[in-house]
């Protein structure tokens, strides 16, 4: 019996073989064909990477633009459903010496980089490859040890969404879309007064049952790094952390936030747990990518704006999508880089792909994703152009990430209930810290 087993099983995958050989550009060539191989004067690259179909065909209609510029190149797809699926696939191909040429990778390139395998791509940086046109944040975010691997196909970025028709039907201003934290307050103390009953200005973004991105944004605007992973320590003090929940008990205690039982009653993790969503705040916080579905579940129109305090301190930071690599055995590195050139910043590139890989940070690739974009896309876009210069990388995390967002939102939540004052609660975020970075 199990030898009938590992006959069907070969018969299976040589079927597979077949099919996928003839695959018409969809996938690599087939059985006997060498990577950079092709007809006499052409380069064939192998470019892999995950998705769906949608994908596969929008990535197919930018390489037939490439193609077509570059007609000594050509470009085979190599794609798998999942994460999971593409680097079990690409690993297998590397250990055996056939690694494809470009490989799609998220946030553990740099554990391939410690395995020599994506190409430092300083020497190109500004020639074949422009990122003259790339957010200085994506391009340190694609770094290690000061050498680009990883070029950004896209981003987001945390922003405060608000609800532009409910300020409008108020007769209120609209908030400006950069400003320091004592021109916000003074914006949510002028607007108060004003909105319809029982609606807050402001979201309590401190801290959610699902993040503690509102903490983390702030220490980077405060300059007391949540966690330097080179010495194992956090930079903040308890004084740190008592500033920071003294902001936001006072927005609390003058109206600008809901209450507090009325915050801890929405996750905030989506529309259906959104407070902005219920229509109980005028301005929520969300990452850039999320606006969409955000103004998909609404009738009003929002809008964006950055977090206070970032374009003096580019307190902001781009949240790397995916990253394309180059395969330094590549032996055909050239026109490889020449196409992630093309995928990054060509806005034909940005009219087919569009935010499929996430928010581009070249704002060329958005001149043309934006020239096809939705209402909302195009106000995605915006953002970034004026958020892309504020931001800078992402601060490490603190070991355990889960255990910081569970416990710092229940010390915040004691505080926000009045169980606990704002001097306990720093020591107490102060204690914590220490404890998780020592792990």
């Amino acid at each position: 019996m199990m030898k009938k087993i590992v006959s069907l099983l070969v018969v299976l995958m040589t079927s597979a073989i077949l099919v996928f050989a003839g695959g018409g550009g969809q996938q690599s060539g087939g059985a006997g064909t060498s990577p950079g191989s092709g007809s006499a004067g052409t380069v064939t690259l192998r470019w892999a990477f995950w998705g769906s179909e949608s994908r596969v065909k929008q990535s197919q209609a930018a390489i037939d633009i490439f193609e077509a510029a570059n007609p000594g190149i050509k470009v085979n797809i190599e794609v798998s459903g999942g994460t999971g699926d593409h680097f079990n696939k690409v690993d297998t191909q590397l250990a055996g010496g056939a690694g494809p040429d470009i490989i799609q990778m998220g946030g553990n390139f740099p554990d391939y980089v410690a395995k020599g395998i994506p190409l430092n791509l300083n020497p190109y940086k500004g020639g074949l490859l422009n990122v003259s046109t790339i957010d200085a944040g994506a391009i340190e975010a694609g770094s290690v040890g000061g050498n680009l691997y990883g070029v950004s196909t896209g981003a987001t970025i945390p922003a405060l969404v608000y609800n532009k028709t409910l300020l409008e039907k108020a007769g209120l201003p609209l908030p400006k879309v950069s400003q320091t934290w004592d021109e916000f307050r003074s914006y949510l103390a002028s607007i108060k007064p004003r909105l319809p009953s029982g609606v807050y200005p402001l979201m309590d973004f401190g801290s959610t049952s699902s993040g503690s991105t509102g903490f983390g944004y702030w220490l980077r605007w405060n300059g007391t790094p949540i966690y330097d992973d080179v010495s194992g320590t956090t930079k903040v003090t308890s004084a740190d952390a008592r500033k920071f929940l003294d902001q936001f008990k006072d927005y609390r205690d003058n109206g600008f936030v809901p209450p507090a039982d009325i915050s801890a009653g929405y996750a905030e993790t989506n529309v259906d747990s959104s407070s902005l969503i219920a229509g109980k705040v005028a301005i929520g916080y969300i990452v850039s990518n999320q606006f969409g579905n955000y103004q998909a579940a609404i009738q009003d129109e929002l809008d964006l704006i950055e977090i206070p305090g970032a374009a003096a301190t580019k307190a902001l930071w781009p949240q790397l999508s995916q990253v394309y690599t180059i395969n330094a055995a590549s032996k055909n590195i050239d026109a490889a880089v020449r196409f992630v050139n093309f995928l990054v910043n060509n806005p034909d590139a940005g009219k087919i792909i569009g935010n499929d890989r996430g928010i581009s940070s070249s704002s060329t690739f958005r001149q043309g994703a934006s020239s096809v974009a939705t209402a909302a896309d195009q106000k995605v876009f915006a953002y970034h152009d004026i958020a892309g210069p504020h931001t800078s990388p992402e601060t490490p995390h603190l070991p355990n990430d889960t255990e910081l967002n569970s416990t710092l939102n229940l010390i915040y939540q004691r505080v926000a209930f009045g169980q606990s004052n704002t001097t306990q609660g720093g020591q107490e975020i102060y204690d914590l810290l220490v404890r998780l970075a020592r792990k």
